[in-house]
This record gives C-alpha cells, structure tokens and sequence, in this order.
C-alpha cells in the first residue's frame, strides 16, 4: 500500500513543485511509452492501418467517458488521492497493452488507458494549481507541461532502444511501470494535500461560467492546432513537402522540440509580459507557422513555420489551466475539468475535420484553415480574464 503521510515537519513549497513535477513526467512518459510501441502492437496483431484508427479510438473513448467523472473525483476526494489511483491505473493499463494478444483484450485496456489518462490529467493539473497557489500565483504550471514534453523524447529513445533489441513491448511495459510505480512511492507523500476551492458536495455536472467557458474556448481552438500537428505533419511533409524518406518525420520532431522547449520558458515570459498577451503572442505565433508552411512548402520554410508552430502552442494550455484553476465560483479541479472537456473536443475533432478538408480539397487548405484556430486563441484571449 502507498502511503501519503511524510515525515514530520513542514515541508517546502520547492519539495511540493519537484514532487508534482515528478508526477508530471511518469505521466508523459506513461503515454509516450505506449505511443512507441504502437507500430510494434500493430503488426503482431495484422490490424491494417484503418483498421488501426478504429482501435486507436478507444483511448478517447475512455477519456469521453471519465470526463464528468474526474472533477467530481477531485472535488470530493482530493486530487491527492486521485492522482494516486489515477497514476496506478494508467501504469496498471500499460502493463495490460503490452500483454494482450488480441483485440478483444487490446480494446478493454485502450478503454482503461484512456480512463486513467484523464483522471491523472485533471488531478495532476489540479495539484499543479495548488503548487502555484503557494508560489503566490506566481506562472510556473508550463514548467510542469514542459516535464510532461521532455517525457516524452525520454520514451522514444527508451522506445528505440527496445526495439533494437527486439523486446517484446509487454517486457518493455512492465519494466516502465515498475519505474513509474517507483517514482510513485517517492513522490506521492509530498504532493500537495489541499485543494484550491475543494468542495466534497459538489455535484457531478456544473455548469461552466462565463469566464471558463471563454477558456474553454480558447483551449479548444489550441488543441485543434495540437491535435493536427500531432497527426498530420508526416504526412503533410511526406505529401505537400515532398520530403525524402528520412525528412518525413522531421516536421514532428521539429513542432515537438520547441513545444517542450517552449514550455520551459512560458512561466518566464508570462511572469514579465502577462498571461493574456503571451496567449496573443501564442496564438500569432501558430498562424504564422502554418501560414509559412502553406504558402511555401518547400523543407526549410516549412521546418521554420512547425517550428514556430510548436513555439506558439506551448505555452496556450498551461496557461489556460492555469487560470482555470483559480475560479472562484466552484473546486479547482471541477473547473480544470470542465476547461478541460471543452478543449478535448477540439483535440478529437481537429484532425478528422483535416481529412475532411483535404478529401474536398487540399492539404494545404486544411492547414490554412489550421492556421485561423491560431488567430482564433489571440481573438478570444483578448475578451476572456486570463
């Protein structure tokens, strides 16, 4: 059993931040050890590649379904205990990917992984909040994001590493959530263990305010460009780049670098230029990239414009959930969640709107479009306190 209690003594609010940063990473590198493997599960099981976009969307599924249910978890038990199981569950649904040897067992633990993804998501976010609170409010929750980002270059050369030697992912699973539950018993007992707002009667559906509404918005509009960039930019270098073999992947590799970049250096430039216009800065910036990328998609130009598309989506969301969880009007991890529910829409429906796009005309008309989502985010953070 993993217990919360810590030694006696009061405990620093530098102890809090390196605990919940820690949690930060076993999460991202939790997905992002899944997200290398994918191709290995793919070919052991002959699913085709349609095919594999059906299974793929179990994991949203799950999160769709727990939406709801996390920020009330947060709001009644603590995003300490949450984030506690949540952590457990997401490693438990690893270990359980790695292992399935059909469909019938794969889609079950894609449903789970998705679960425990979004309840670890609204909890961790929501002790983020509280790390934050004792800093005085001071912008440090993209720090935290950026954590989550480095992760995930940490589980793709784990990954790769895996592969070369021909581990089977159930072994590779296992070992990363041994690692994951290791870090657990570290860190778990110097989270933070009062939420902001915590209200155990809070009912299960709340309707958002004017203001979350507004960030949700805007969070809506950054995921859509996340989420294109996340799916498409492979192909778009592989078919409007006109990219060689070995250059196709260079486009996400590039939006990656400076998106975890990038979030190492937002709490910085928040802190001097303010939350709002760092948003608007953030949102420019995105259209700008893929205005680049659009206009001019030869390697060099549109490397420059994912690169500045990965610096401009950095920042947005852990900015908005920043703000999102200092509402005054209900718990912090009710309104992360529902800031949260709102920008996961935009994230699932960002790239099927691009191949929708692309089928009735072009790719790079997709991506212009893309780019309008970018000159939405500064728009809307120009009418929303932030």
């Amino acid at each position: 059993m993993i217990s919360l209690t810590v030694p006696t003594g009061r405990i620093s609010r530098k102890t809090h931040r390196l605990a919940v940063g820690a949690l930060f990473f076993l999460l991202g590198l939790c997905f992002a050890s899944w997200a290398s493997r994918i191709p290995s599960v793919q070919q052991t099981m002959g699913i085709s590649e349609a095919g594999l976009g059906g299974v793929l969307l179990a994991i949203p599924l799950g999160q769709l379904v727990s939406l709801p249910l996390a920020g009330w978890l947060v709001a009644k038990e603590g995003s300490r205990k949450v984030v506690l199981w949540g952590v457990l569950l997401y490693a438990a649904a690893l270990v359980g990917l790695g292992w399935a040897t059909n469909l019938y067992q794969l889609l079950p633990c894609l449903v789970i992984f998705g679960v425990g993804g979004n309840l670890t998501n609204i909890s961790v976010n929501t002790q983020a909040v509280g790390v934050e609170r004792l800093y005085q409010h001071k912008p440090i929750m993209a720090s935290f994001h950026g954590l989550w980002s480095l992760a995930g270059f940490v589980a793709a050369a784990v990954g790769s590493f895996m592969i070369g030697h021909a581990v089977a992912p159930g072994v590779h699973f296992l070992f990363i959530a041994a690692f994951i539950v290791a870090g657990l018993v570290v860190s778990a007992g110097y989270t933070v263990p009062e939420d902001s707002g915590a209200d155990p009667d809070q009912p299960i559906f709340v309707k958002p305010d004017k203001e979350l509404l507004g960030l949700g918005a805007i969070a809506f509009c950054a995921l859509i460009c996340e989420g294109a960039m996340f799916d498409w930019s492979g192909v778009y270098f592989k078919k409007v780049v006109l990219a060689e073999k070995g250059w196709v992947g260079a486009g996400y590799t590039a939006f990656m670098s400076t998106m975890a970049l990038g979030r190492f250096g937002a709490d910085w430039l928040a802190g001097r230029l303010g939350a709002r216009r760092v948003i608007q800065l953030s949102g420019l910036l995105t259209a700008t990239g893929l205005l680049i990328a659009v206009l001019r998609p030869t390697l060099g130009t549109a490397l420059l414009g994912f690169l500045l598309v990965g610096f401009g989506t950095s920042a947005v969301v852990p900015l908005v959930y920043s703000a999102a969880g200092k509402s005054t009007r209900m718990s912090a991890g009710m309104a992360l969640a529902s800031v949260s529910t709102i920008g996961f829409f935009g994230f699932l429906l960002g790239p099927p709107v691009i191949g929708f796009v692309a089928g009735a005309s072009s790719l790079r008309v997709s991506f212009a479009l893309i780019a309008l989502m970018g000159l939405c985010v500064s728009a809307v953070a120009s009418r929303v306190r932030v």
